[in-house]
C-alpha cells in the first residue's frame, strides 16, 4: 500500500509522529484482507472481528512531510484463532523506516475468542 505523507500525518518539525505508524499498518492490513475478498465491515456485521492482541514497531528512519510511503503487510502464520502479521515501511527512496508485527485474535460480539471461520481462513 503506498501513501502521501500529510501535513496533519507530522509533528511541528514536519516529521511523521511516531503513533501514526500503528495507523499505516492498520490501513495495510484492510488492504490486504481486501485484496483477499475478506470485507472486514461484512465480517462485523456477522458477529466476526479481529482485534489487536499485540503490536510491535522497531523505529529506524524518519519519515517527512511530502514522502511516498510503501506499507507491506505479510501474513507470517496462523492458530485456530490468531493471525501474526509482520509489517515494513519504506520511503520513496526504499529507505527502511520501521518494522512492525501485529497478533490479531478473531473475537466474537461479545469480544471472546473464536476460532477464524472457515471461509476466511480459506482466502488466506
Amino acid at each position: 500500500m503506498k501513501r502521501r505523507i500529510y501535513y496533519h500525518d507530522t509533528d511541528c518539525g514536519g516529521v511523521v509522529y511516531y503513533a501514526n505508524y500503528l495507523k499505516y499498518m492498520e490501513e495495510a492490513r484492510t488492504e490486504f484482507f481486501e485484496q483477499r475478498g475478506i470485507l472486514i465491515q461484512e465480517l462485523s456485521d456477522n458477529g466476526t472481528l479481529f482485534v489487536v492482541a499485540r503490536q510491535e514497531i522497531d523505529y529506524k528512519a524518519p519519515a517527512f512531510y511530502a514522502d511516498i510511503l510503501e506499507v507491506t503487510s505479510l501474513l507470517e502464520g496462523t492458530s485456530a484463532v490468531k493471525m501474526e502479521f509482520s509489517h515494513e515501511v519504506k520511503n520513496q527512496k526504499g529507505q527502511l523506516i520501521c518494522r512492525g508485527k501485529a497478533v490479531l485474535v478473531c473475537v466474537d460480539g461479545t469480544i471472546r475468542p473464536k476460532p477464524i471461520p472457515e471461509e476466511i481462513r480459506s482466502k488466506l
